[in-house]
């Protein structure tokens, strides 16, 4: 997501969402001059965007807190990208940037492209490395093996590999896109396609999940990661905001489930913020919309509900274990989680007595 597809309209001109134009990767034999190597890199994201989201799961799920550090921009930015206010003093405190943008121009000056996240940047340079959201979980998944946790999941399994790409191509073009190009539109027969097109697939989706736990084999996958970044949006900001409004999610009971399932599990809902997400969707999108206007709604209470789905068995992290505690700092603000509810509060109350 960058600054300049989330500020502007789009004129007469459908949506065509702009290429990565850094594609450089860090892989375990450093072929393209970066290797991977613990300490070296910093994660920049948004909580809000979908895209940066995907990393956010890959790197908790894969145990890589400690050999990749994070930093986590504000939801709302302007003309010049992304900003670190967040951050004490408005710098991000390793890279000592104000802006993403910063590390664009030390990488490439006068790009004239936009400032996207997810962005992996070198620290030692302040370079920018790699804009390539497609990419950059894949390799976090292949290449940085050899710093992965202990018991951490194989989230591209090989023998898996093809038919999660074409799941995931399919999701791409249908739903993550989708809900842009819909949200986006501006004429009706476009907005129409592009609405279509979202839920003729997740109900294609809905049909698959309703046998199996996962997308994918019996473990959680890519595409899981994937499909769940849009849909954990969908009734915040999508729904409302991008008018694809044939139904809520939460109206849907397999892939509610589903939605639910994979926001409980460790990895998932722990990295999500509700508050930046809406912020950023209803601040940024002037052209969808001026007003700036938040709404309240909806509900978020029924994220931590019983989704029922270990009836279809599975094995969320395969033959490996669930991350351990977000680290400290990382935590998602009370403002961006769903409230407590009353049997967690009251087992929190009885557990704060007991010590």
């Amino acid at each position: 997501m960058n600054s300049v597809e989330s500020n502007k309209a789009y004129g007469s001109k459908p949506f065509k969402r702009s290429r990565s134009h850094f594609t450089d990767r860090v892989t375990a034999d450093g072929r393209d001059g970066w290797p991977v190597e613990a300490g070296r890199y910093r994660l920049v994201v948004s909580r809000a965007c979908p895209w940066a989201s995907r990393a956010l799961v890959s790197r908790r799920l894969l145990g890589l807190e400690r050999a990749l550090s994070l930093a986590v921009a504000d939801p709302v930015q302007d003309d010049r990208s992304w900003r670190f206010t967040l951050d004490p003093g408005g710098r991000d405190p390793v890279l000592g940037i104000r802006f993403l943008g910063e590390a664009y121009e030390a990488r490439e000056p006068g790009f004239p492209g936009g400032v996207s996240v997810p962005a992996l940047v070198d620290v030692p340079s302040g370079r920018l490395v790699t804009n390539d959201y497609q990419q950059l979980t894949l390799d976090l998944a292949t290449e940085w093996t050899a710093l992965h946790r202990e018991g951490a999941p194989d989230l591209y399994p090989r023998p898996l590999r093809e038919e999660i790409d074409r799941v995931m191509d399919e999701v791409y073009g249908d739903v993550n896109n989708g809900v842009y190009r819909a949200g986006f539109a501006t004429t009706q027969e476009e907005y129409e396609a592009a609405c279509t097109g979202v839920f003729r697939r997740l109900e294609a989706l809905a049909e698959r999940l309703a046998g199996q736990r996962y997308l994918v084999g019996d473990t959680i996958t890519e595409a899981d990661i994937r499909l769940f970044t849009t849909l954990v949006r969908f009734d915040a900001v999508y729904h409302g905001h991008f008018k694809c409004n044939l139904w809520k999610l939460a109206e849907n009971e397999v892939l509610w489930a589903y939605a639910r399932d994979l926001y409980q599990t460790p990895g998932f809902g722990d990295t999500v913020d509700f508050d930046h997400i809406k912020r950023h969707y209803y601040q940024v999108h002037e052209g969808i919309n001026p007003t700036r206007v938040v709404p309240l709604g909806p509900d978020l209470s029924g994220w931590t509900a019983p989704h029922g789905r270990e009836r279809l068995g599975g094995r969320p992290f395969g033959d490996g274990t669930p991350p351990g505690p977000v680290p400290a700092g990382e935590e998602v603000a009370p403002a961006g989680r769903p409230p407590a509810r009353a049997a967690e509060r009251d087992r929190a109350a009885r557990s704060a007595r007991a010590v």
